[in-house]
């Protein structure tokens, strides 16, 4: 035995006689400290979430690492009678951390106020509720340790009884299977165990099997041997498993000290399963109390290699966690090949809270938002012929606010995550490379990563509606799907299109972007909409190209020399074709007016942009539009092209014509709806796109409750569109207040 190990046993030692004369109340808070302290080893490496289970509460520990698939449902010990759910998570979180397994930790009923059967109608409960939600006993373990190991071998008893599927395998620490005590190691190891006492187990069992009345409950002020419990009653195969036929029982890996009192129970366990076919392991250690397992001794650090050899045994052999990669979709083949020293597409989307936000809630959140969000969280690999994304093990470690937003995002950190979140006071933000996903898609990302950081920071519950997901699910295979190929059309529609003025001025020589944020009522935007018989979206874009005609009257002197102004408007498609993808599922739209033909009003300007929105965003025109775009990607000669000819040809064609064809972006991801419990706590959303590579603005908007805010990018020092555009505004009525972080 090491110094650590006798330091420890000499404080279990001491404290010894004071537990076995403390009251009922006090035992029960002294475990809970243990637990708390077991977990506050282990905070750094696991996130834990509450959860409820058929009515009773419970935690669900996830570790920051998870190495594989399946659940650890871990009952704790504590003779029946002591362990909350916050002594439960203590162990729990040592199981989730040291075998990278999501771990159940159950908070049973406990006696005397409830006797058996309570305890293992609750593990029943939890057991079948997890096989109802769809996870196959073949991927559960059954964890315990004491009480909680003769309940997992109880709980399995009652499954086999109820004939519900067994579990993959049992891990029990010192596991107590004999409430009669009848083992020859409760008197020759009665000095030698630190820990617990043969008279402290003998209150346990008669607490358990109901040897106290209801009304003598609240005399109950020590806790002492009383030795009136019924002997039948404790010799229960289902309170003492020692005592049940075995036949059948799953794999099991037993541990016990060979101090302890309970040392009987778990070679007799052993004997009884290994005699019943059962495939059994025990290991026994030299020196050791009863749970020595819990404390994480570095003597034995062995037992969780053991732990998770068995572990690993007893799962399908697919069952190691496997980082997926995926190709890039079809329209975000583009962005990796069009990505410059200077520029590369990414896009903002943020949640300003209202109060500021916890460094730590927020990096524990995003632990586990991750895990839901296999397309996302993932970096950029090059391949022979193409990009690929692959899935990054570990969430990246939340930022500090740049100097501004949308700073580049080097091709170096895209490899390692295409992602990055960052805070600043209230504001949490979300920066996606676009070949991840498109806005909406990156909008159920930041609304689950908040609905997770207030869950984790508040302890409210927050339902999986509009657009919050359940960090706890799998990812639905739709959600990882490229969904243009299977939606083309049988042919194909033109791409040529007519250049478009843009505004243009003097870039800013250290790539500082500004932003501009109209603020506005969406009702005022609304009533003008309504008025023309446009949508909002319609009368947004009108009022850009109205402001950028308006420029270039003042730009370009004569009439032939101007170009069309149009305004590219995304369109997400998965309304359209009904898609669940997570990935990009968006084209586009680009109307505008040739000044040449004369003056436009807005109305006009409105009204243009509706039809030509109406006739071109329809299923057949889209589908000719993927069609067009999947074919080229489909040509063979294409496919056998090495990639670094594929991306001089590809950065070829988007310098040259890719965003020549409109005078900027307008995104509208419109309305945004969070579950009602998020509401009292968020303030705001914003959306900021990144700069055009060759073009010095782009725009989007969203809406939160009764507020729109459009956000105005530009790299260039004048200012001259925001002008414009807020001189449109004002001209028609609309409030405008401006928020810009203009240096």
């Amino acid at each position: 035995m090491n110094i650590t190990d006798k330091i420890l046993r000499s404080q279990l030692e001491l404290t010894k006689p004071l537990t076995d004369g403390s009251g009922l109340e006090s035992a029960r808070n002294m475990q809970d400290k243990v637990g708390r302290l077991m977990h506050f080893t282990r905070r750094r490496d696991v996130v834990v979430l509450d959860k409820s289970s058929d009515g009773r509460e419970g935690h669900l520990v996830v570790p920051r690492d998870e190495l594989r698939g399946g659940l650890i449902i871990y009952l704790h010990g504590g003779g029946y009678v002591c362990g909350t759910r916050e002594y439960a998570k203590g162990f729990a979180s040592v199981l989730s951390a040291e075998c990278g397994m999501k771990v159940l930790s159950v908070e049973y009923r406990l006696a005397p106020e409830h006797p058996y059967p309570a305890a293992l109608e609750d593990a029943y409960a939890a057991y079948c509720a997890t096989i109802e939600r769809g996870l196959e006993p073949e991927k559960i373990i059954i964890a315990g340790e004491s009480a909680g190991g003769g309940l997992a071998y109880a709980l399995c008893l009652k499954l086999r009884a109820e004939g519900k599927p067994l579990p993959a395998g049992v891990i029990a620490v010192s596991p107590w299977c004999d409430l009669t005590l009848s083992g020859e190691s409760y008197t020759s190891n009665k000095e030698a165990d630190p820990s617990i006492t043969k008279e402290r187990l003998e209150f346990f069992a008669d607490c358990y099997t109901g040897a106290y009345p209801p009304e003598e409950i609240p005399k109950i002020k020590k806790i002492a041997a009383s030795a009136r419990g019924d002997i039948e009653k404790k010799r229960n195969p289902f309170v003492s498993p020692i005592f049940a036929d075995l036949e059948g029982m799953p794999p099991s890996l037993i541990f016990v000290g060979e101090d302890e009192l309970l040392l009987s129970d778990a070679v007799s366990m052993r004997d009884k399963l290994f005699a019943s076919g059962c495939d059994v392991t025990l290991v026994s250690r030299p020196d050791m109390w009863h749970a020595y397992v819990l404390y994480c001794l570095k003597s034995n650090a062995e037992d969780y290699v053991i732990i998770n050899n068995f572990v690993k045994k007893c799962l399908p052999k697919d069952n190691e966690r496997k980082l997926r990669w995926m190709h890039l979709d079809n329209s975000a083949k583009i962005y990796p090949a069009a990505a410059t020293s200077r520029w590369n597409n990414i896009y903002r989307l943020s949640a300003t809270l209202k109060e500021e936000v916890d460094r730590e809630v927020l990096q524990s959140a995003l632990d586990v938002t991750v895990r839901r969000f296999p397309s996302i969280a993932v970096k950029l690999k090059r391949g022979v012929f193409w990009y690929y994304l692959e899935e990054i093990a570990h969430a990246p470690k939340v930022q500090d606010e740049k100097s501004y937003p949308l700073v580049r995002m080097p091709l170096d950190d895209i490899r390692h995550c295409a992602f990055r979140v960052l805070i600043y006071k209230k504001r949490i933000a979300v920066e996606f490379f676009h070949a991840l996903t498109d806005g909406n898609g990156g909008l159920i990302f930041l609304k689950t990563l908040v609905a997770e950081y207030l869950t984790q920071k508040y302890g409210i519950r927050i339902p999986n509606e509009n657009g919050v997901l359940s960090r706890l699910d799998p990812p639905e295979e739709e959600e990882l799907r490229d969904d243009f190929p299977k939606n083309k059309a049988p042919v194909g529609k033109s791409r040529n299109e007519s250049d478009s003025y843009r505004v243009m001025g003097e870039v800013e020589p250290d790539g500082f972007c500004h932003v501009t944020t109209f603020i506005m009522k969406p009702k005022e935007l609304l009533e003008l909409a309504h008025s023309y018989g446009v949508t909002l979206t319609a009368l947004m874009a009108a009022v850009f190209i109205k402001a950028s005609v308006n420029l270039q009257f003042e730009d370009v002197k004569k009439l032939k020399h101007m170009k069309k102004v149009k305004v590219l408007i995304p369109v997400d498609l998965r309304r359209i074709y009904n898609s669940k993808t997570l990935r990009n599922f968006a084209l586009y739209v680009t109307p505008g007016v040739d000044p040449r033909l004369g003056e436009y009003t807005l109305e006009e300007i409105a009204k243009i942009v509706h039809h030509r929105m109406a006739l071109d965003i329809t299923e057949k025109n889209m589908s000719a539009r993927i069609y067009t775009n999947v074919h080229d990607e489909e040509r063979m000669i294409l496919k056998l092209t090495p990639l670094f000819l594929k991306n001089i040809v590809m950065k070829t064609i988007f310098m040259l014509v890719g965003e020549k064809k409109s005078s900027l972006s307008l995104s509208n991801l419109g309305l945004v709806k969070i579950p009602s419990p998020m509401d009292e706590y968020v303030d705001r959303f914003d959306f900021v796109l990144s700069v055009q590579s060759t073009a010095p603005y782009n725009a989007s908007m969203i809406s939160y409750g009764d507020t729109l805010n459009l956000s105005i990018i530009r790299n260039i020092k004048e200012p001259r569109l925001e002008r414009e555009l807020h001189r449109v505004l004002r001209d028609f009525g609309i409030h405008v207040k401006v928020e810009s972080n203009d240096r």
